[in-house]
């Protein structure tokens, strides 16, 4: 018998449905069942944001139910949630543009730190994308992405340590970096012509190696 949430016949007008790409902000079209699909611009692979994956955690049926599982959701399902948590981040916002291009500029930087760092690119993320939304945004998008106690808790010591981050762990110095630099882009846009080369923070003010090297290629 198949799972009538996955049978067609029993599907409503919104199981066809379209989000934006959390890297480029394309348009991708997915089908309620899809696991994940690639966008056709930038070719950046992301979770389905309306696909509840907890059944398949444990369902000896899953991967017959719901087709071949990403390799990263087998590997590792809070890799996926900071797909989640940018889709729904703008859903939230809608057209509020601004904050959705600092949003994803923050979260970029955030990710080539953690990269060079080694640093729980989950947690980096999606503090970097809910750390400007209070906490009742930030718990309700973390909560309808699927984020567990542990995780969500660690998200939140994130965003709160990333003021003070000296002694703090490594993903609240990451998120502070990405901040600082993502402030020093906008004071270096904000420049007149005659002054290009104006800097407004110097490599002490930053606590990891990887972003101290980013300060120069700004």
């Amino acid at each position: 018998m198949k799972c009538p949430g996955q049978d067609m016949q029993y599907w409503k007008d919104d199981a066809i449905f379209e989000v934006n790409c959390p890297e480029c902000d394309s348009i991708v079209e997915f089908y309620k069942d899809d696991t994940s699909r690639k966008c056709g611009k930038c070719e950046h692979r992301f979770v389905n944001p309306k696909l509840d994956f907890g059944c398949a955690s444990y369902c000896q049926f899953a991967e017959q139910c719901l087709g071949t599982l990403p390799e990263d959701f087998l590997g590792n399902r809070e890799d996926l949630l900071k797909d989640k948590v940018a889709v729904l981040l703008k859903r939230h916002l809608k057209i509020d543009f601004k904050k959705i291009r600092e949003a994803t500029e923050l979260a970029q930087i955030g990710e080539t730190i953690c990269k060079g760092e080694g640093g729980n690119l989950a947690v980096v993320l999606c503090a970097a994308y809910l750390h400007r939304v209070d906490e009742h945004v930030r718990s309700q998008i973390l909560n309808d992405a699927g984020a567990n106690e542990t995780l969500t808790g660690t998200i939140f010591q994130t965003i709160q340590q990333q003021a003070s981050p000296a002694s703090s762990p490594l993903e609240a110095q990451i998120l502070a970096d990405a901040i600082t630099l993502s402030k020093q882009k906008t004071y270096l846009k904000q420049q007149s012509e005659s002054e290009p080369n104006t800097v407004e923070i110097c490599s002490e003010d930053l606590l990891t190696q990887t972003g101290r090297a980013m300060l120069t290629d700004l």
